[in-house]
């Protein structure tokens, strides 16, 4: 159950007279179920609401109700600050801060430092360390076309670099591993396609209207997928290098290798994305076995020095 998914829930039924069911799982995309359990926690949290049936009815707070800034722990609201303070520096926006004024406004005085202090033990900041990542107009872009359901047109840099220019419906933006993400149905491929930020250019939102179509949700967990199609290889690597290679896989897979280097059971799939990865190690790592992949390695680096021949 999402504190953050209760409180909104809290400040729709303040907001309005009445809301159905359907409706609150529909906003959510969860279950009626889980709006029906949401309800009753609310209600045991001690703010009644109470629903009406019927043409017309729905879930509402009793009239004449305020709210205690109690019946939520520090703890709470600890998690609802981060999460808005971390989104809010990436997404602006009137609705993040005026969401953000309301869950302050929860904030009793004399819990204040508390609840302060319990914020500032966890940064969360999702720019780049390095490289230019402004793309924030892009983002308040997409936003607005996504309200007014409005075309978007881009150039787009695919795989091996080639450019195309794309029209698409915009439904969803989805931020993984640090990086941005546009769900939309793209006309060229009549077909929802995931578009990254960082390789469009040229975005503009067009007076054209589209109306919405069904979609589902972008598949983005590829972890088990991942475990099926990797395989381990063993590289010997310099200490050097030790903490980029704990990037993909755990001290666990480390063997000392006397008293600078270490073998390492290492997760690999054969592609460019996996050879780019041993590649960028350079002399600070050699891949052992199995036999074909070090033929290879060998060959890519033998590629790599032809071009300094001349």
């Amino acid at each position: 159950m999402k504190v953050d998914r209760l409180v909104s829930i809290i400040m729709i039924l303040l907001d309005k007279k009445r809301i159905g069911a359907q409706e609150l799982a529909d906003m959510f995309e969860v279950s009626l179920r889980t709006i029906y359990r949401d309800i009753d926690a609310i209600n045991m949290a001690g703010i009644p609401v109470r629903g009406a049936p019927g043409v017309g009815g729905g879930f509402e707070i009793m009239e004449g109700y305020k709210i205690d800034k109690k019946v939520f722990s520090a703890a709470d609201l600890s998690a609802l600050l981060m999460g808005l303070a971390s989104l809010s520096n990436m997404v602006r926006g009137d609705e993040l801060v005026h969401a953000l004024a309301k869950v302050k406004s929860f904030i009793p005085a004399d819990r204040a430092k508390e609840i302060e202090l319990k914020v500032n033990q966890i940064c969360i900041d999702l720019s780049p360390w390095m490289g230019k990542s402004d793309i924030q107009p892009y983002l308040e872009m997409i936003k607005a076309a996504m309200q007014e359901s409005k075309l978007l047109s881009f150039e787009y840099i695919a795989h091996h670099g080639n450019k195309t220019i794309r029209s698409v419906e915009p439904y969803q933006l989805v931020l993984k591993s640090s990086h941005w993400y546009l769900q939309g149905y793209c006309h060229a491929r009549n077909d929802f396609r995931l578009f990254r930020l960082s390789r469009m250019s040229n975005l503009q939102m067009q007076e054209e209207i589209f109306t919405p179509r069904d979609y589902e949700k972008p598949f983005i967990g590829f972890a088990e997928i991942l475990e099926t199609m990797q395989t381990e290889i063993k590289i010997r690597i310099h200490k050097s290098v030790m903490d980029r290679v704990l990037d993909f896989c755990t001290y666990e897979h480390f063997s000392p290798d006397g008293d600078a280097y270490y073998i390492v059971s290492f997760p690999f799939i054969e592609n460019e994305y996996y050879y780019n990865i041993l590649m960028s190690f350079g002399d600070k790592c050699e891949c052992l076995e199995p036999l074909h992949i070090r033929e290879e390695m060998k060959r890519r680096v033998h590629d790599i020095a032809a071009l300094y021949e001349n």
